[in-house]
Order: C-alpha cells, then structure tokens, then sequence
C-alpha cells in the first residue's frame, strides 16, 4: 500500500475511534432544537443522574430526527407534547388520551408517561402595533396582504398550518423562518405573524398579541415523557426518580425558564439545576451561571473539544472519500461512458439536501452521532475528488504514456509512475477542495448530536443569541483557512520536490 494510502487509513481509524461510544449502562436524553426541549432535557438529565449515568444529546433536529433516534435506540427517551404525539407522529386525533397514544406507541417498543404538569400549545402571535383589530384566527382570514413567517416544521404539520388553512379558510402564502429569529423579524417589521408557543417567554418581551383559537384546532399539548419501553428494567433507580416529576412543572415555571434562557442569557444547565432545587430561576438568583461571551467562548475548554471532535469527522469524510474517490476518478478517466455515469452519481449526491440525507441515515443505520454525520460528509465530499482525478488523468498527454510504455512498463506501472505524478496537482486540489467544503458543512453534525462546531450554531439559532453563533462560526472559518494554508504547503513541497527531481 502506497504512504499515502496508509496515512489516509489511520486517519480515518483515528477519526472514527474519536466518536462517542454508545454503552449499553449510559441513559441518554434527547431534546429538540428549541429553548424548552434544551431545557427540559436538561432537567430530566440531571433528575436521573444521581441514580445512572445520564448523557444529555441536546439539540438533535425536529420531530422527525428526534423520535427516529429514539426508535433505533440511539437515545432512551426525551420530552414532547401529547398533541405532537398524536397528530404528527402516530395521526390520531388530536384530542386523542395518553391511553390512546401508549396503545399506539407499544408495538414499536415504546411508550409516554410522568406528565410534567403544564400544556404548551402552539398559537398565532401578531404585533400589537400592527393589527389592532385581530383578536382571533377566524379574523386573520380577513387580512390575506399580512406577511406570515412560520417556522418550517409548523409549516408542514398536519395539525399545524395546513389544519388552519382548511378550518379557518387562510390564503396567506407564510414563508419559512427559524422559530428563534422569527421573534426579531415581527419586532422589526418584516413579518406580520408567526407561531408560538404559549410558554415562550418573549411574547410579553416584544408586546404581542396571541390570537384565540376559537375552532380549537390545535389540541392539547401536554409535556410528558416518550421513552423505549426497556428504561423502567434498565435504570430502575433513575426511573422511579423521573416519575417524581410528574406534575411538578407549572406554565408559570416553564415561562420563567424559558425567559432565563433567552432573554436573560442563563445557561440551559444552571436553569434545570436550580429549578430542581427549589430555587427561583430568575435573573436576580444569586449564582445564576451566565454564557460568556464571545470570546470567554472562543478561549473556554469547550471549544478544544469542539475542534477535536470537528476534525475528527472532517478528517474522517475526507480522508475515505479520499480512498474511494482516486479509484473512482481512475475509472471514470479509463472508461468515458462509465465515467459521464458515476461524475452524473456523484454530482446527484451534492443535490439532496443535509438534513434530508441525515434523517434517511438515521433509521438505515439505526443510530445518532457521528456515524450518520460522517458518510453524510463523505457522500458530499465524493464529486470534487471524483471530477479532479478523472481530469487530471484525462489531460496527460498521450505520448506521455506511451514513451513508458515503449520503456517496458505495465499498465499499473504506467499509473503509479507516470499518470498519478503528473495528476497530482489537480488531484490535491479536489481534495483541497472537498476539505475546505467540508469544515463548513460539518457544522450539520450538531443535528445528530455528532457534536463539532455546530453545537453552538444550532443553539444559537435556538436563542437568537449572536455570541453562540459567532462562536461556531468563527473557529469554522479560521479551520478552513489552515485547511487551504496546509494544502497550500503541501502543493508548493510537491512542486518543489519535482522541480529538484527533474
């Protein structure tokens, strides 16, 4: 095997051995990618915790990536809504019992139960200052010019958006927004309406008026717990301390929580913990723990592993697409119909959007983390190592090839001696490339709860919180930037190096 081959080899072991480990004695906790779910796995992390090791994955997606994780076992339970359960998942009605909705999430091994005690039902929000005369959803009907920004899950809902265009006759056309920008974007004037929830803290923040649902299309939404149905057997200490929750979270406490969080700039884990212990989980709390700043982000602990983790599914991606992809490229240059298929494969891969791709690996692989993560970035690192080792060999000159062969050499002498040499250039730069490319869409990761920097993009998104963001986005950028500078050193050696040679 050449050197390069086998570097490549133990980076892509030292990449995957990176990777969590899931053990079979560790509970871990899901959460979706909004303030409250942060929250309340937090609070369900640290209620078992004394009793098991507890793992919090916080942040993995939408319903959808959450509830397929927990049907393949890459998490044990996580906290939802009843309504959720019902309408979306299992399409029962809405108004459906947690009876109901345990016989039909028994056959696929799980179940809902320690309702936490408060409902968070979904709702329209409008400006004060902009529709004084909407009081209702029937009166939205009768103002088709007003711009409607939703976020894309409640978009899609069967007992979201469609359900209140067919009760309540709405033409509006909504556009798609993150739901924690959408807040900002009605402040600021460049929407007229979004959903809510009925706990976020920011509704009295930012004057808005939440219009009665007088249909009652939404149904309840009560907070309870979905888990594999093995939790009780496996953690039965953790067990009986998570059924202790049950009706112990009030809507003024999910409100003050939630306003800690956002508006406040509390950590998710200070929050849980003091609500846990009795405490008020107020701005004035004595010992309340804060997010730093940016920089008190960029220069903490947190980012080092951050950066391991990051390189670790880059270097991974990159270095199999590596191996499989100057194979390819070779074939596709030595046969032209062969070549136009698998460049016209490759090329498709770079069309299906990440997130779709990751909910599809999820159920076929039967887990979270970084393996989904990984052969997402490898999929889409493919097409520019593909391209450049397939035109690379296709621009060597013939004579080329055959004064070695007229010297006596094989065909695979002739490509590991004469066409690889010369196509090198163009091969590194195609993996420069796909590198480059890679360090940015890494950042998907954090959907799965494979980790890397995108951990704090996707929960500064949650927050609409600036420093968050920047601080994933900023180690990004600079990571790429030493990417392309030591692609850069490598290509001016190998230039160096054949000039000396010749």
């Amino acid at each position: 095997m050449p050197p390069t081959s086998r570097l490549l080899f133990v980076w892509l072991a030292l990449a995957c051995l990176l990777g969590p480990l899931a053990h079979a004695d560790t509970l871990r906790v899901g959460s979706k990618r909004f303030t409250e779910s942060y929250i309340l796995g937090e609070v369900l992390t640290q209620t078992a915790a004394p009793h098991a090791d507890a793992r919090h994955l916080p942040g993995l997606g939408n319903t959808a990536i959450v509830f397929a994780a927990l049907k393949a076992g890459s998490i044990d339970l996580y906290p939802d809504y009843t309504g959720t359960l019902a309408s979306e998942i299992l399409r029962l009605p809405g108004d459906a019992s947690l009876e109901q909705i345990n016989a039909a999430l028994a056959p696929l091994g799980l179940g809902a139960a320690v309702p936490l005690g408060f409902e968070n039902t979904y709702a329209i929000a409008v400006s004060d200052a902009r529709a004084a005369d909407i009081r209702t959803l029937a009166d939205l009907a009768r103002h088709p010019q007003l711009r409607l920004g939703l976020s894309h899950e409640f978009i899609g809902r069967a007992d979201g958006w469609p359900a209140l265009v067919q009760r309540y006759g709405l033409t509006q056309k909504p556009s798609g927004i993150d739901h924690g920008i959408a807040y900002e974007a009605l402040a600021n004037g460049q929407i007229d309406a979004t959903d809510i929830y009925s706990t976020d803290a920011k509704i009295r923040r930012f004057h808005l008026r939440v219009l009665e649902d007088t249909l009652h299309v939404f149904p309840r939404y009560d907070a309870v717990m979905v888990y594999r149905l093995d939790v009780p057997r496996r953690f039965p200490a953790a067990w009986q301390a998570l059924g202790e929750l049950a009706g112990r979270i009030t809507v003024a406490d999910m409100i003050d929580m939630n306003a800690a969080a956002e508006i406040d700039g509390d950590t998710f884990a200070g929050i849980a913990r003091r609500f846990l212990a009795g405490e008020p989980v107020g701005a004035a709390t004595p010992g309340s723990a804060r997010r730093p700043g940016v920089l008190g982000m960029l220069w903490g602990a947190e980012t080092w592993r951050l950066t391991v983790r990051h390189l670790a599914l880059v270097g991974g991606a990159v270095g199999a697409a590596t191996l499989v992809g100057i194979p390819l490229g070779i074939v596709a240059a030595r046969r032209r119909r062969l070549g136009q298929g698998l460049l016209a494969l490759v090329g498709m891969l770079q069309t299906v959007p990440s997130l779709a791709l990751l909910a599809m690996l999820i159920p076929l692989l039967g887990r979270i983390g970084v393996w989904p993560a990984m052969i997402a970035l490898f999929l889409y690192a493919l097409l520019p190592i593909v391209r450049n080792a397939c035109t690379g060999l296709q621009e060597i000159p013939a004579g080329m090839r055959n004064a070695a062969r007229a010297l006596g050499l094989r065909p695979a002498q002739v490509l590991r001696y004469v066409e690889l040499p010369l196509a090198m250039p163009v091969v590194l730069a195609g993996v420069k490339t796909a590198a480059i490319i890679s360090v940015g869409t890494a950042t998907i990761a954090a959907f799965v709860g494979a980790g890397g920097y995108g951990e704090r993009i996707v929960t500064g998104l949650a927050l609409n919180d600036a420093n968050q963001l920047l601080a994933g986005a900023i180690p990004a950028a600079l990571l790429a930037l030493l990417v392309q500078g030591a692609f850069g050193s490598v290509e001016w050696w190998t230039r160096r190096h054949r000039a000396s040679v010749s």
